[in-house]
């Protein structure tokens, strides 16, 4: 009797601090959505360490770090924003500190992490400042359903790739890949699994379609042999169970040695800059679309609780960089828990702890293959296209700027560029067709920074 009153209290405390009621969500449904966000997310426990080793640093040592950073990180924005937005070194940014950074401008690791140390400290201003959170509600309605459709084409272009549905071509950029392609045909499964749990409203598709493939991918690996399945397809089979690295070879190794002379300090700008500036709005970006998913607005249509929200991401850059990994930054992949039916802080909770489980459970995790979470962000790319029947495509002022936004996402490979052709033909259009009174003073500032970005950068 004990038992059962101290579990209803748990549940009740549960409830009580995340509102699950008044989100209309249970203690279920969030720690489903949790756990499929985090299978979409586990790929970077294997892909940082890959990226950031090339530096030189250690390669266990960064993937502990990844966990403890992704994990303590979204475990503090669900806490202390309650939004269901996970968190873990960047896609895009780490290739950038790796190989563009250290490799290609013979950065030191070292001093690459105390550029990402900044750019966090000076997010920090920006969020307590409200600056950050000023950019995120200024950003018309119309460009916030456009930016939700634009990051849904880009997961499903990253699912598709995943998968090798879709393959460079050299003529053509991207072509559609062999269809015999075992990622293919394990992608496919897992999409028409999801498609008919789903379409039978059984909860947990995603997460399922998710180990469905996992499993057929490892069996199929067992059956043409490991290694053969390992290099030619890059499905790999656990290769045990437990495994643990410490991070001291990286931990806490900031140096500031560029800042002492004129011409180290131009370098050490040029790099954080770029940091800031593609994490500022790759982090705007995914914040308004996943919160467009989840119509996680307020009744003047800003993003609630987008300070806690922003602040959370600044202080996991800021950790990250003090432990060795990257710049930390809101992930896109939140979507897939948010279509589950993650609505709060829950979700982000039950992530994160499973990203500190993945400490020791890394062999596990990093065995999940890419074509496996292929089909949850493809699917879920469609759920975040649906509001896209909202934006009036009749009225040009409007529907070019949107359609800008959503095409240029996947084309470009990134969120903030999208943003940015948006932000910037919103405000030109809008002024040249006498609508003034519809743009924000941060539009204006958004729009001329972006426009400065085209031209110098």
């Amino acid at each position: 009797m004990k038992t059962e009153l101290r579990g209803s209290n748990d549940v009740s405390f549960l409830e009580r601090y995340f509102k699950l009621q008044e989100n209309k969500t249970t203690v279920k449904t969030e720690v489903m959505a949790g756990i499929t966000t985090f299978l979409t997310m586990a790929y970077i426990i294997a892909v940082n360490p890959e990226f950031l080793s090339a530096t030189g640093m250690d390669k266990g040592a960064i993937l502990t770090a990844t966990c403890i950073a992704a994990g303590l990180t979204t475990i503090l924005m669900g806490i202390y924003a309650n939004l269901p937005f996970a968190l873990a070194s960047g896609m895009g940014l780490n290739a950038f500190f790796a190989f563009s950074v250290c490799i290609g401008m013979k950065v030191p690791w070292q001093v690459a992490l105390t550029a990402v140390f900044f750019e966090g400290i000076i997010f920090i201003v920006l969020s307590l400042t409200k600056v950050r959170e000023m950019v995120v509600n200024s950003i018309p309605t119309t460009l916030k359903i456009a930016v939700s459709a634009g990051i849904g084409l880009f997961i499903a272009l990253i699912g598709f790739e995943n998968a090798k549905i879709v393959i460079n071509d050299d003529a053509t950029l991207i072509t559609l890949g062999k269809m015999t392609d075992p990622r293919a045909v394990i992608c496919m499964l897992g999409v028409i699994v999801i498609a008919i749990m789903t379409y039978k409203n059984i909860k947990g598709a995603i997460l399922w379609g998710i180990l469905i493939c996992s499993v057929a991918a490892w069996g199929y690996a067992l059956a043409i042999g490991p290694d053969v399945a390992a290099k030619n397809y890059g499905i790999f089979v656990p290769s045990g169970i437990f495994a643990f690295h410490s991070i001291s070879p990286i931990a806490f190794k900031l140096d500031f040695s560029l800042l002492t002379h004129s011409q180290g300090i131009i370098t050490f700008l040029t790099v954080m800059l770029t940091f800031l500036f593609v994490d500022f709005f790759d982090t705007v970006g995914t914040l308004v679309g996943v919160a467009s998913k989840a119509n996680m607005f307020d009744k003047d249509g800003n993003v609630i609780r987008a300070r806690q929200a922003l602040l959370s991401d600044a202080i996991g850059t800021t950790f990250g960089a003090m432990i060795g990994v990257s710049t930390v930054t809101t992930y896109v992949e939140s979507s897939a828990g948010v279509a589950e039916g993650g609505r709060t802080g829950l979700t982000s909770v039950v992530t994160g702890l499973l990203f500190l489980v993945a400490i020791v459970f890394a062999p596990i995790f990093m065995s999940i293959p890419s074509c496996a979470t292929a089909p949850a962000l493809i699917v879920v790319g469609l759920f975040m296209m649906q509001n896209v029947v909202q934006i009036d495509f009749y009225n040009y002022i409007e529907a070019i700027p949107a359609f800008l936004t959503i095409i240029l996402m996947p084309l470009t490979y990134s969120i903030a560029t999208g943003l940015m052709f948006g932000v910037v033909s919103y405000v030109i259009l809008s002024v040249l067709a006498g609508k003034k009174e519809k743009i924000s003073g941060t539009m204006y500032i958004l729009a001329l920074l972006f426009l400065l970005k085209m031209i110098f950068m």
